[in-house]
Formats: C-alpha cells, sequence, structure tokens
C-alpha cells in the first residue's frame, strides 16, 4: 500500500536518506522504488521448545529513472519495520515488532524470531507471515524529494522435523561440597526418530562445579531409540566454597539421522544439588591434663553426615609448643551418619605451660564413598589444664628429735603423679647438726596413683644442734614411670624441730665446755708444782 507522494526539500532528503552522497551527485530526476522479499535459510524447528529462525531481508530495489550513482536515493528502504505471525495455533511467534533500520538493495538483513512449538505438534511445514512496513523516496527532482511509505507481507515456511530431540528427565550427584564424585544426567528421545552415534555432552555455567576437570565433558552413548532413557555418568567435583544450591548445567546431544545426516540437539538444561560438606564434631570431651605431666583427652566423635565415612581417625592438630601429643591420632572405624564412637588422645604438657582453660585445635581423617582420603580441619575443643603439682608428697607425722639424740624417722609418701610408679626408691639428705643413720633410703616395688606408702629412715643430732632451732631434712624418688623409663623427682624438703633432751643432765655441748675448762686448770696447777 502506497501512501500519496510527499514533496520533501533535498536538505532533509539528505538527512533522512541513506545514500546522501547520491543525492549531491544527482543533476536530474530519479525515479524507483525498493523490492522487498523475505527468505528463511534454515527453516526446521523442534517440538517442545522456543526455536529462534532468523530471517533474511532482501531489496531488489527497482530503478526506473536516473544513473546508477543515484540509485540508492530510490532504492533504499528506510525505517523497515517487522512483525511475523502465524493462523496456526500450534505456533506461537514470541517476538513483536523489530525495527531494522534502512536496507539497501546491496546488502540483505538479518533479523532473529523467536517461534515457539508445543510438545506434540505434528512434524510438516508452517506457515509464519510476515509484514515489512518502510519508507522511500519515490522521486528525486529539482532538489525536492517525493517520499512514501509502503507494506508488503511475505509468507515463509517453517518445517517441524520428526528428528530424535531429547529432555534431561532427572540428574543427581552423590558429590559433596569440597568433594568429587559422580553426576548422573538420565537422559529421554523425545522425538519421533532414533538417534544414531549420538554423543552428550554437558557444561556447568559455574565455577563451583566441575564436570572431569574442566567445565565441560563429553560421553558417547551410541543409538537411542524414540521414547527411550539413558542414564550416563560424569565425573564431578564441587570447590570447597561452593554453596548449597543447584547448579545449572546445559548441553547438547550430537547425532546421526536415520538417513546419516549430522544433527545437534543444543537444547538440554537441567539443575543440580551437591550434599553438603561431610562434617564431624567432638562431644562430652573430658580432660585430666596438667602442667609438666601427661594426661589424656577422652570423647565422642560424631559423624555429623551427610554421609557415612570410613575409616575415621581423630587428630591432634594444635601448633602450641607446650602441648605435645604422645599419640598423634586415635582410630575409631567407620560411622554411618548420626553415629559416634569413643576416642582417647594422649597428651602432654610442658612445665612451662599455664594452666586453665584451652582451646585445642583437632582434625578428623576419613576416606569417602570412593575410598579417598579426606581431612575436615573445622574442630575444636576446650580443655581444662589443670596447675602444676608434686609428683610425690611427703608427710611426717613426728618432726622432732632431741638435741643430742637419735631416732627413726617414718615418712609417709602418696603417688601424685597419675599412673603407677615402679621401682620406688627413695634418698634421705640430711646437713649439720642433723645426719641420717644407717638407714637413709627407701625402697617400694610398686605404688599405684594416689596410693601411699610408709619408709623408716634413720636421722641423729650433732652436738652443735641447738634446742629450740628447727632444721631441713630433703628428700628425693628414682622410680619408673607407666612407659618403663627411669625419672627423677623434685627435691622434697621437710621441717626437723630440735627439742632438749630428757635425761635431766646438762646438754652436750655444756658438759663438753665445762670438761674443757676443768682439764685446763688442771693443767695449770700441776705446771706450777713442778
Amino acid at each position: 500500500m502506497a501512501s500519496p507522494d510527499t514533496p520533501v526539500n533535498g536538505a532533509a532528503a539528505a538527512d533522512a536518506s541513506s545514500g546522501s552522497t547520491s543525492l549531491q551527485q544527482a543533476t536530474g530526476t530519479v525515479r524507483g522504488s525498493p523490492d522487498l522479499s523475505v527468505v528463511l535459510p534454515q527453516s526446521e524447528v523442534t517440538p517442545g521448545r522456543t526455536n529462534e529462525v532468523t530471517l533474511q531481508i532482501v531489496n531488489e530495489g527497482d530503478l526506473d529513472i536516473g544513473t546508477p550513482q543515484t540509485r540508492d536515493i530510490v532504492t533504499t528502504a528506510r525505517n523497515v519495520r517487522l512483525d511475523a505471525t502465524t493462523d496456526d495455533s500450534s505456533l506461537t511467534v514470541e517476538t513483536g515488532t523489530l525495527a531494522l533500520g534502512a536496507i539497501s538493495d546491496t546488502r540483505p538483513r538479518e533479523a532473529p524470531i523467536a517461534i515457539s512449538v508445543p510438545n506434540g505438534t505434528d512434524p510438516g511445514k508452517y506457515e509464519v507471515e510476515v509484514e515489512l512496513t518502510y519508507d522511500y523516496t519515490y522521486q528525486y527532482a529539482s532538489g525536492v524529494s517525493y517520499d512514501r511509505e509502503n507494506t508488503v507481507t511475505a509468507d515463509v515456511n517453517v518445517e517441524v522435523t520428526d528428528d530424535a530431540r531429547f529432555k534431561i528427565v532427572d540428574i543427581t550427584t552423590d558429590a559433596q561440597v569440597g568433594d568429587r564424585g559422580t553426576l548422573e544426567a538420565t537422559l529421554k528421545n523425545i522425538g519421533a526418530t532414533a538417534a544414531y552415534d549420538a554423543t552428550v555432552a554437558l557444561e556447568s555455567s559455574s565455577a563451583g562445579l566441575a564436570l572431569g576437570q574442566r567445565a565441560s565433558d563429553a560421553a558417547r552413548v551410541g543409538s537411542i531409540s524414540p521414547g527411550e532413557t539413558v542414564t550416563i555418568p560424569y565425573d564431578a567435583s564441587f570447590t570447597p566454597t561452593a554453596p548449597t544450591r543447584q547448579y545449572a548445567i546445559s548441553g547438547q546431544v550430537s547425532f546421526d539421522t536415520p538417513d546419516g545426516i549430522p544433527h545437534v540437539d543444543q537444547g538440554l538444561s537441567a539443575g543440580v544439588t551437591p550434599l553438603e560438606e561431610q562434617t564431624f564434631e567432638l562431644e562430652d570431651v573430658e580432660s585430666t591434663l596438667r602442667v609438666g605431666e601427661d594426661g589424656e583427652l577422652t570423647g565422642t566423635v560424631v559423624n555429623t553426615g551427610p554421609v557415612a565415612a570410613d575409616n575415621i581417625v581423630v587428630q591432634y592438630a594444635g601448633s602450641a609448643g607446650n602441648i605435645i601429643p604422645i599419640e598423634q591420632s586415635a582410630a575409631v572405624g567407620s560411622l554411618d551418619a548420626g553415629e559416634s564412637a569413643a576416642f582417647t588422645l594422649p597428651l602432654s604438657v610442658g612445665g612451662e605451660a599455664e594452666s586453665g582453660l584451652r582451646t585445642v585445635d583437632f582434625a578428623v581423617q576419613y576416606r569417602n564413598d570412593g575410598g579417598e582420603a579426606r581431612v575436615y580441619n573445622e574442630v575444636a575443643v576446650n580443655a581444662e589444664v589443670a596447675p602444676e603439682r608434686d609428683s610425690f608428697s611427703v608427710a611426717i607425722e613426728n618432726q622432732t628429735i632431741e638435741a643430742g639424740g637419735s631416732r627413726t624417722v617414718a615418712v609417709t609418701v602418696t603417688n601424685n603423679l597419675g599412673e603407677p610408679a615402679s621401682d620406688l626408691e627413695a634418698r634421705l639428705f640430711a646437713n649439720d647438726p642433723l645426719e641420717t643413720g644407717d638407714t637413709d633410703t627407701g625402697y617400694v616395688q610398686s605404688l599405684d596413683a594416689g596410693e601411699s606408702t610408709t619408709m623408716v629412715f634413720d636421722l641423729t643430732t650433732t652436738g652443735s644442734a641447738t634446742p629450740g632451732s628447727t632444721y631441713p631434712i630433703s628428700l628425693d624418688f628414682r622410680y619408673d614411670d607407666a612407659d618403663g623409663d627411669s625419672q627423677l623427682s623434685d627435691t622434697y624438703r621437710v621441717p626437723i624441730n630440735v627439742t632438749p633432751s630428757e635425761s635431766g643432765g646438762l646438754p652436750l655441748p655444756v658438759i663438753f665446755v665445762a670438761a674443757l675448762v676443768v682439764g685446763t686448770i688442771g693443767l695449770v696447777v700441776y705446771r706450777r708444782r713442778q
């Protein structure tokens, strides 16, 4: 449909036309018109999806009067608008009006449109009506152009094929966050014909999911009949920081038709969710740790899931230099999700350590369903470290001795080690004015943790002991610990009080001084008589 001629001055025509150079060259009358048509090079569409087809707009413009240099003035279609519709209820054009700009007769223009084809659409050809509306210059003469608007309609055929086509009907994975496993995609041929030499390629759209060693992987599955389903395994791995959510999977199936023609179905899409990260917890942890001693942490390791774990080992993972693992780990076996098992881990606390509540880091090593070793590191417990204590305690019920006298001293020895001590030998030491007698050692073959024994020693005072004074005696212990290693304890000091002699005579020091005086006087008298 053409509109009445509209005269436009030359300057306006130069701005509106794509051939402004041709206008400058025009010296006479130029007359003609565009001639638009529509071509659809690839017409196949597939049921069950929205297909994109590309229309080509071709301009075979007519030049009635003019030269080749001024041809563009009247053959160029300007402000081209495209509308596509279909009268068949089976197909729906999803694309609205397309603005294509100017189309000359030297360069076709492509216009992609989306056509939705429902599942169950019968194979065959379907008509799509394309309407093109545009402006053009009908005539240019003496600096004046005459413009018109025109609309043309063209019909193109799209073909609904009966080739094989595919859909992912199920997709699952046993891979956990931070681990690898198997992704299984179940594919169904929902087309009308078989696919031969089929290859299924899947691709992850997220950096958190890898298929194989890359973002994509392909598997060859052979032939797939109409209505047949095949389940295809792929190696899949999720990064440790991947959130637990659905990950988009896209893909395509490359195959040969029954006629041996290669074909590609690119419409695969699905979402897959990983299992949550494997975790463990340590519960009911009790501590016998003490500064300067060996102790242990006992507790329960719980498999908090989501799947079973084999060969579970609780490991000490701390870095504090004053806590030393006597054994680095404790094996507890295999646990299903939700199951628990007890563990005991012996640790030694150095003498320089601080007592009080301490945070101790642990790791749980295990093997996944594929037999691969894995480690869960986010485990820490609070453990109480008791203050340092004496390995042994000593007590003497009677801590007195008479000046100038001797006696046996009964010493009660208690094992505070928290473990048995064997071949326990005690030695008594004393300094003037106290002396040890013939019995200055004690021995017991074994002394259990917390057990006490009494050892008897000889103790004597020398002449320089002063009644009312207090002097120390010392004891130490050599023993074998629970591991059979020989140990020497600290030295323990016990006070001894010297009391006056109960015999009624003068104290020995006084007697000694008196005798010395008497002897000196007698010697002087004797010499004078001589």
